[in-house]
């Protein structure tokens, strides 16, 4: 790869990541997050804000979710975040559709600059799985989503398509249907912290634990691991 385009991203990756820990140090009092009272009045200021500015927010949001996975940023915590502020059925659309378009421009990047590298690293542990998914790549990476992909890293799941040259429009179907199962109990937690939060005057871990609107997305969550873990044992085990 380029060293100049190595130093571009490079450059790009640590300012948005200054500007987003300048947004958390400059508006968190990290000696109030113990403080439920305090989680609980800024939860009613942002949503207060979203509500008031919901275009602006919104696109705001789509924005950094785009950027952040394009930056090989990790896909649960935009998730819960998103189901948390919106609620979980548009914040389950709003994360497959900037999760879709992240992903898929990471990969034609991955596809230009980062090809010889991801073959060198990743080929031999997936080799077998070759001709199988020239058969049906469209059926075979969908699977791989559906199952959470395998316990591999976000953003390693994103990329490895490379590996095999899969086609744009069969990689944007495969993800965006792919990754609805995950997408929805992962939004559907962070709305049901939600929930909690604003029904609550004071939080324990009973009154998180038995509302079934956090009890039922973390079984499901536990599924998507379980599942996930058997495909990585089936799929990508050690030769």
């Amino acid at each position: 790869m380029n060293m100049n385009l190595k130093l571009i991203l490079a450059t790009i990756y640590i300012l948005c990541l200054c500007i987003v820990l300048f947004i958390v140090f400059n508006y968190l009092d990290f000696k109030e997050l113990t403080n439920y009272s305090y989680i609980k009045d800024n939860t009613k200021l942002l949503l207060d804000y979203k509500n008031n500015h919901i275009i602006f927010f919104t696109l705001i949001f789509a924005i950094f979710s785009i950027c952040w996975i394009l930056l090989l940023g990790f896909g649960t915590p935009i998730a819960i975040i998103s189901g948390f502020l919106f609620g979980k059925w548009i914040g389950t659309f709003i994360v497959i559709l900037t999760f879709t378009i992240g992903s898929s421009l990471l990969y034609i990047l991955a596809q230009f600059y980062f090809r010889d590298f991801i073959i060198r690293h990743f080929s031999k542990k997936i080799e077998k799985y070759k001709n199988l998914f020239h058969k049906n790549e469209l059926l075979y990476f969908l699977i791989f989503r559906l199952s959470g992909g395998a316990g591999i890293p976000f953003a390693i799941q994103n990329v490895l398509p490379t590996i095999f040259d899969m086609k744009i429009k069969n990689y944007i179907i495969s993800t965006f249907f792919g990754l609805i199962p995950t997408i929805f109990i992962i939004s559907s937690l962070g709305s049901g912290i939600k929930s909690v939060i604003g029904e609550n005057n004071s939080i324990s871990y009973k009154n998180i634990i038995s509302d079934p609107e956090i009890h039922w997305p973390l079984i499901g969550f536990l599924i998507i691991l379980i599942t996930s873990f058997l495909c990585k044992k089936i799929f990508f085990k050690k030769n």
